[in-house]
């Protein structure tokens, strides 16, 4: 008598796909995290915002490798906006695309501030000489002031517009927009106080004045990159819209 062994083959199990929820929150928090590339800019561009360097040896390098690095901050922020969009409009669309338009605007000045620094290098490489001395200044002057109307004041205003849509729909732990909500008003204080001269972006005052709005965002980006979007009435409702409907719901 034979006896016939049958193998049973155990399907390996399969990883728990991703939801295009979690998708969303983690493109948003690692962009997030991106616009955090830039901070050596504070030391790259140390050299081309001395008064001689128009007619100096350089460096170049260094202002070009922060010039790259705001880019990316600058694309990075538009990206953090347009993936929000589809979540928190659902909360107030006028308002979600506030923050689009804000986040925009604030890539073109930064954008605007990288251009008026590698001009300074164009014309320092050209070799104008003396001559050039007065446009350098201005070139600089104008990165200051593009600086502070854009990434000072800018992202106060994207605090106040993506904070409240984020406190108010419950998409993260309400601490995270508090943070940002508390964080504007001091920002904007601040930027006041340096358009009227009463200290400058490198000064003490203003780092502790941004400290609270830089916080916000990189915990914001850790927070959607670890763990996501809360569950809430939004995340309701987007998952029913993306669950395909059973049998006996559609014969019902």
């Amino acid at each position: 008598m034979s006896t016939t062994a049958h193998t049973t083959k155990t399907a390996a199990p399969k990883g728990v796909p991703m939801t295009s929820l979690r998708k969303t929150s983690l493109t948003a928090g690692v962009l997030y995290l991106i616009t955090f590339v830039s901070i050596p800019t504070l030391f790259l561009y140390s050299p081309v915002k001395e008064a001689n360097y128009i007619v100096g040896s350089g460096p170049d390098t260094q202002v070009l490798i922060g010039g790259l690095l705001e880019i990316i901050v600058a694309l990075a922020g538009i990206g953090t906006a347009v993936t929000l969009y589809p979540v928190v409009k659902r909360q107030n669309q006028g308002v979600a695309l506030g923050f689009v338009s804000m986040r925009t605007l604030e890539a073109a000045t930064i954008f605007a501030g990288v251009v008026s620094l590698l001009s300074v290098v164009t014309v320092r490489q050209a070799g104008a000489g003396t001559d050039a001395l007065v446009t350098g200044q201005v070139l600089t002057a104008q990165y200051h002031w593009t600086f502070l109307l854009g990434q000072a004041l800018l992202p106060g205003i994207n605090a106040v517009l993506l904070g409240s849509l984020m406190y108010k729909s419950r998409l993260v732990p309400r601490w995270l927009p508090v943070l940002g909500l508390i964080g504007a008003p001091i920002i904007f204080a601040s930027v006041i106080a340096k358009y009227f001269g009463v200290y400058d972006e490198l000064s003490v005052w203003s780092g502790l004045a941004a400290l609270p709005i830089a916080v916000w965002e990189f915990s914001l980006g850790v927070y959607l990159t670890v763990k996501g979007f809360k569950p809430c009435a939004i995340t309701a409702e987007m998952t029913a819209a993306a669950t395909p409907p059973t049998n006996r719901d559609v014969t019902a």
